[in-house]
């Protein structure tokens, strides 16, 4: 740059140049704020049976040990996940084309059979519901997959925020000594849509 410029040239130049340096400068800070920024993340858990329970609670508790925040809200039929026992879950397989009936016993070939039995059999046979349950537990256990209490535990000792909705339990007549206390906090969803929004990955099961 020169020395005869006039004074409003030096005044741009000026300018310009403390704008590059300061658009640099945010730029990096910017970049330093989002590195150092814990991730979050929340899931609206709204089913209340064996199988569905494992989706929000192996996410939760991988995202706890990756280090993020994370909360759940129990809603509906997801509250049932809250309980203090759980071993009134079940599954059942009926009106669920998705869901492959296979044997956790027995020689190789038969476990290998994809048992797909019509809805008006399992709506028709007593005790089915509970039969697939058995199953599905069974298979769970030969598979070295942790059961849902362990998995509940796991994402509490991780830190993972579990929030009951209010509506709900008032709805369905429960109180709060039917959920474990680790429950810190019943809202409705004017108090959790917030956090929703702010989260930075948001679920729905």
């Amino acid at each position: 740059m020169g020395t005869n410029l006039d004074p409003a040239s030096i005044e741009a130049y000026i300018r310009e140049r403390v704008d590059a340096v300061l658009d640099e400068k945010l730029e990096a800070k910017l970049a330093d704020i989002k590195a150092k920024r814990t991730p979050s993340m929340t899931i609206i858990a709204t089913k209340g049976t064996l199988d569905w329970a494992y989706p929000p609670f192996i996410l939760a508790s991988t995202a706890a040990a990756l280090g993020w925040n994370v909360s759940i809200f129990f809603t509906f039929y997801g509250l049932q996940l809250l309980r203090k026992d759980l071993g009134h879950l079940k599954v059942s397989p009926l009106g669920n084309p998705g869901m492959p009936m296979k044997m956790p016993f027995g020689p190789d070939w038969f476990k290998a059979i994809n048992w797909n039995i019509p809805n008006i059999v399992q709506a028709a046979v007593p005790g089915y519901e509970a039969l697939a349950t058995a199953l599905m537990k069974q298979t769970i256990s030969n598979n070295g997959v942790a059961e849902i209490g362990e998995l509940r535990a796991l994402s509490l000792e991780a830190g993972v925020n579990m929030i009951g909705c209010q509506m709900t339990v008032d709805l369905f007549g429960f109180t709060h000594d039917d959920f474990i206390p680790e429950v810190k906090e019943y809202c409705g969803a004017a108090t959790f849509l917030p956090m929703a929004q702010e989260a930075d990955v948001s679920l729905y099961m």
